[in-house]
């Protein structure tokens, strides 16, 4: 994120002497990515944010793989995840490579007991369902249905909801996401043909410094393991901070669609990227406009990506017998495309309502033994006339 931004209270200059009222000296803490090679943040603490007291035995929470090798279009009833009360026991990977994880989630309760880090990946949090607060050390973030929230790796967070009806698509990245490359400006600025410009970022409001000294536990995934870590100083003790490496939140519903005469390629539903995937909107728009446009998309064979389709709302043209919440993966290798009589029944109309996210990822997606349990396997004979 090249948008800078900056809350509370901080010094004059880095790294120089910042104290407080009784003259002892904030904690300054460097929030870096890539090592110290590209964006930071610059927080201040009133304690060190280091003080460890107690850890927890270590839980593995690595996703099962129950097919690693497949060629064959495949179909998931993202709805069918149960309910958890949990936060962290509710997400549940589904597909998943070297590069980032499509997990899904329905948490019944807010994190009122832990905080998260996910000392692992960055996040894409998706809000299918629900609303609520994003709490993190830079202040809140308040979602409802159709936000992304970016989080950094290494975010400390807590979320509240507002009901127990609640439903998240979730991206673990292992590469910092960001925008797309060709919608910024050699310094950082989304450009004029970009879909979406930084009025659409909304950066943490509200920040609540929590001088609170205690037992405060931070649950941090790395590797695969879920570590209990226990501090003596709650983490939202900022009492300000600066720079461009910090959460936020964009919805998908400002979005701005490029259309044209003829059908656009999927590049122009880019959101965002990380190393070897990106991320696309699929949102409500006019249809193509040419005098002999053909709505419907063109079949096409994917040879370098997984292509990977989250039904979010709305009458989706192309495909039968989508639901809410479905996920359908077509992987490199084989052609894919409108089932059958969908080409002929796109012509002549003038828009669709259709509301989705897509992640293409760059080498091959791996299932897990919950993405089984959820499919339809007779997808792959959805073509057949």
């Amino acid at each position: 994120m090249a948008y800078y931004y900056k809350s509370g209270n901080i010094p004059s200059k880095r790294h120089i002497q910042f104290r407080k009222e009784d003259g002892s000296l904030y904690s300054e803490q460097v929030f870096s990515t890539e090592g110290f090679s590209d964006d930071y943040s610059i927080l201040y603490h009133c304690h060190p944010p280091t003080q460890i007291i107690k850890t927890d035995t270590p839980i593995n929470v690595s996703p099962t793989i129950a097919e690693e090798k497949m060629l064959k279009h495949r179909s998931f009833e993202g709805m069918n995840i149960k309910p958890a009360d949990d936060y962290l026991q509710s997400r549940i990977p589904v597909l998943v490579n070297n590069d980032c994880h499509m997990v899904l989630a329905a948490p019944k309760k807010s994190m009122n007991n832990y905080f998260f880090k996910n000392a692992d990946a960055d996040e894409v949090i998706f809000i299918h369902e629900g609303s609520g607060k994003l709490l993190t050390q830079y202040g809140e973030l308040s979602f409802s249905y159709g936000d992304y929230l970016v989080l950094p790796r290494g975010t400390i967070y807590q979320i509240t909801f507002n009901d127990t009806n609640n439903r998240l698509l979730i991206i673990e990245s292992f590469s910092p996401v960001r925008f797309p490359k060709r919608y910024m400006s050699k310094h950082g600025q989304l450009l004029e043909h970009s879909p979406f410009c930084e009025r659409d970022i909304r950066a943490p409001q509200n920040l609540i410094t929590k001088d609170e000294q205690g037992d405060f536990i931070i649950k941090t995934k790395k590797k695969g393991i879920l570590y209990g870590l226990h501090y003596a100083n709650h983490p939202f003790d900022v009492v300000g901070w600066d720079g461009c490496c910090y959460p936020y939140a964009f919805s998908i519903h400002d979005f701005e669609p490029i259309t044209g005469r003829v059908h656009q390629p999927p590049p122009v539903h880019q959101t965002f990227e990380g190393n070897n995937f990106v991320i696309c909107s699929f949102v409500p728009r006019l249809y193509d406009y040419h005098p002999l446009a053909i709505p419907a998309p063109y079949h096409h064979s994917n040879i370098d990506s997984d292509e990977v389709l989250y039904y979010v709302d709305g009458d989706f043209m192309s495909r039968k017998n989508v639901t809410r919440g479905m996920i359908t993966l077509h992987p490199a290798g084989i052609p894919h495309g409108p089932h059958p009589g969908a080409i002929e029944k796109s012509i002549g109309k003038l828009e669709t309502k259709e509301l989705a996210v897509m992640l293409d990822t760059f080498h091959p997606l791996m299932l897990t033994k919950e993405a089984l349990e959820i499919e339809n396997e007779n997808y792959t004979m959805s073509w057949a006339e």
